[in-house]
């Protein structure tokens, strides 16, 4: 189901003297974080001043926080943003976004279940599908993943053997 709001990452420490924050992202390119014009901090907006990309985190610097004590200080608290605000492309959704998505064949068009969990794994992810079965479907699209409409709260699915867990 598509959110309005949305979990960006967690704000890990200060990053120099000035004020700026270093941001781990839960799950999105630290990239898409660094542009994100609007966030919520402890339930108010803040725009940032500036954003950027260092080794792997997001940089952000925040109006009213100038030296790395005010920085410190939002240690340890989330980042949130609409999901209208995160310039994320039509076919980008987060993983918290596709639990209760209901699964269907591609093929057949018969019902599989909804997706209850989705696990990262180095390669890709696996979404898994309970129903009257549970099935492990890794997360390629076009291969295994044909569509995914948010809106109406729907994932295709081309089904392949061997995809049900109970099978040999």
């Amino acid at each position: 189901m598509k959110q309005e709001w949305i979990k960006l990452g967690r704000i890990v420490n200060a990053h120099g003297i000035h004020g700026e924050i270093r941001v781990q992202s839960f799950e999105l390119d630290p990239e898409k974080i660094a542009k994100t014009r609007r966030f919520l901090l402890d339930g108010q907006p803040v725009i940032p001043d500036s954003g950027r990309v260092h080794k792997g985190l997001a940089l952000l610097k925040f109006p009213g926080v100038d030296d790395m004590n005010a920085a410190l200080a939002l240690k340890g608290k989330i980042l949130s943003a609409r999901r209208d605000d995160v310039p994320l492309g039509p076919e980008e959704y987060l993983d918290e976004e596709l639990l209760g998505v209901d699964a269907f064949d591609a093929d057949t068009g018969g019902a599989l279940g909804q997706i209850t969990l989705v696990e990262s794994y180095p390669a890709h992810k696996v979404y898994t599908v309970r129903g009257q079965r549970e099935y492990l479907i890794p997360a390629v699209p076009g291969v295994f993943i044909k569509s995914v409409d948010l809106s109406q709260n729907r994932m295709e699915i081309h089904m392949l053997e061997g995809l049900a867990a109970d099978e040999n």
